[in-house]
């Protein structure tokens, strides 16, 4: 371990290291901070489990739009650098979100207030997570190729080391610190992000061709199914690639047209053209992501992976609202419960990779569906009451039922994760990816808006839970929608290239 470490160091950096695993360990630890936001949104404001679930989806909205930070900084450079700049913005953000929410009380206590800068500080998240992701796909780029892997697992080492770290101490810092405590100790987070931006050298796009639009944001996930991508290429990509020949000549000449722009751009004596050059690279960039996103190929598996969770009602925030509400749940269980879904998660990708990963992709979404909709029964028998009666503790049943539908959760995921690297066309792959990845954010967003919207249908309050199970049981029927709509999947996909 201590020498895999080293060999990293020496590839990289410490500086450029200890950033990487900074950044992820804070999105993992964001857990610490957002168990007390359910718990002010739902004790302090009185919000009903819609409202809190409305605010929650809002609130999360700019995960949904990544592909917008990753084109921006590819083609908008700050003072000849792409990404630093960008992350340091991102940063600011962040800090600021929940240094005011630490400080202000009157604006922790408003709704809308206290959207407005949650939505801040995700798009300050969202945005960091695009700009690291960029910089670890070019960092490993040419001689470094080697270590993608590498840094690949780093990363997600770091951030289920945050995220276990967050979820233990989430439920401990409720029971007894302040909540404007626990958001200025949050803030040291990104207080240290800030300061860490400043010990990484980022060659200037004048100097160096380091940065270049063909890798973009969103490539973290894209790194760690290297390995798939470098077997055999499915069928469905053996037709892109046809095309894509075909269409050589015309590619390299505009891609000759893209760095003369570039060219253009660091050249002295342009100011007064320099909006008019970024328009068209982010006109140029656009449409190429357009074009590409429109091959049936690459559209209908996105359009299932989207529908899959809107015709889905998500109910999280309901069943938090039951559990702490009704069955009297602690916090400190709570943070216990998100530790056994980050075990979970684990489990879900060790398995997939070890047993599932050459099944068809048809049949394990199946599999997946089908396995939601069984732990859906998990929370029928807990609102029923079932368990009660066959001597069933309600903590063991939310503790199983979390770990399984996380790991099962998982299996759905992964073939996403491969199958979007595999339909990636070379080029544009990190922004393609980062697009395919706000498809299902979005996807999850609109979920939780349907999510709240039933629950506000069926009148299921904070003192009123009597029609919840209603609820659940029509989740549990939506569950089967997506299985319907798996002839938008290809036939012969699998889960890995074949």
């Amino acid at each position: 371990m201590i020498g895999w470490i080293k060999q990293l160091k020496t590839a990289f950096g410490l500086a450029f290291l200890w950033l990487v695993c900074l950044i992820y360990y804070t999105q993992g630890f964001r857990s610490f901070v957002w168990t007390s936001i359910s718990y002010q949104l739902k004790d302090k404001l009185k919000l009903s489990p819609s409202a809190s679930q409305f605010v929650f989806s809002v609130s999360f909205f700019p995960w949904s739009i990544k592909p917008v930070y990753g084109i921006l900084s590819d083609c908008i450079p700050i003072k000849g650098k792409k990404r630093i700049p960008y992350l340091l913005i991102a940063t600011v953000m962040s800090l600021g979100s929940w240094l005011i929410l630490g400080i202000n009380a009157s604006i922790r206590s408003s709704m809308w207030l206290l959207m407005i800068l949650l939505t801040l500080q995700n798009l300050g998240s969202a945005m960091a997570d695009v700009v690291i992701d960029a910089m670890i796909a070019e960092a490993v780029r040419f001689e470094k190729a080697s270590f993608s892997g590498d840094l690949q697992s780093l990363s997600w080492l770091s951030m289920a080391f945050g995220g276990v770290c967050g979820s233990l101490l989430g439920g401990y810092a409720l029971n007894n610190l302040e909540i404007e405590i626990i958001f200025l100790l949050f803030s040291v987070l990104p207080a240290l992000q800030l300061f860490s931006c400043g010990l990484v050298k980022e060659y200037s796009t004048g100097c160096d061709d380091f940065f270049e639009i063909s890798n973009s944001s969103d490539s973290h996930h894209l790194n760690g199914n290297a390995n798939y991508l470098d077997e055999d290429i499915s069928l469905e990509r053996k037709s892109y690639v046809g095309a894509r020949k075909r269409k050589k000549n015309k590619k390299k000449s505009k891609k000759t047209q893209l760095m003369r722009r570039k060219a253009q751009i660091q050249s002295p004596g342009t100011d007064e053209s320099l909006p008019l050059l970024w328009f068209q690279s982010l006109k140029d960039a656009t449409y190429s992501l357009c074009r590409a996103f429109k091959q049936p190929i690459i559209l209908r598996p996105m359009a299932w992976f989207f529908l899959a969770h809107v015709t889905v009602p998500n109910l999280s925030t309901v069943m938090f609202y039951y559990q702490t509400e009704f069955l009297k749940m602690e916090a400190s269980f709570l943070g216990t419960v998100r530790v056994i879904g980050w075990l979970g998660l684990m489990l879900g990708t060790f398995t997939y990779n070890r047993y599932l990963k050459k099944m068809k992709l048809r049949r394990i979404l199946a599999f997946a569906h089908f396995g939601l909709a069984f732990l859906n029964l998990f929370d029928i028998i807990l609102v029923s009451r079932t368990n009660v009666q066959f001597g069933v503790s309600d903590k063991a049943l939310v503790l199983c039922g979390s770990a399984l539908s996380d790991a099962v959760n998982q299996f759905k995921l992964m073939p996403f994760l491969i199958l979007s690297g595999q339909l990636c066309p070379p080029g544009i792959e990190g922004t393609l990816f980062a697009l395919f990845m706000s498809i299902n954010n979005l996807g999850s967003t609109v979920g939780s808006f349907v999510g709240a919207g039933l629950a506000s249908i069926l009148n299921i309050s904070s003192g009123s839970f009597d029609n919840l199970l209603l609820g659940i049981v029509i989740q549990l029927v939506c569950t089967f929608i997506p299985v319907t709509l798996l002839f938008l999947i290809p036939k012969e996909a699998t889960g890995i290239a074949s």
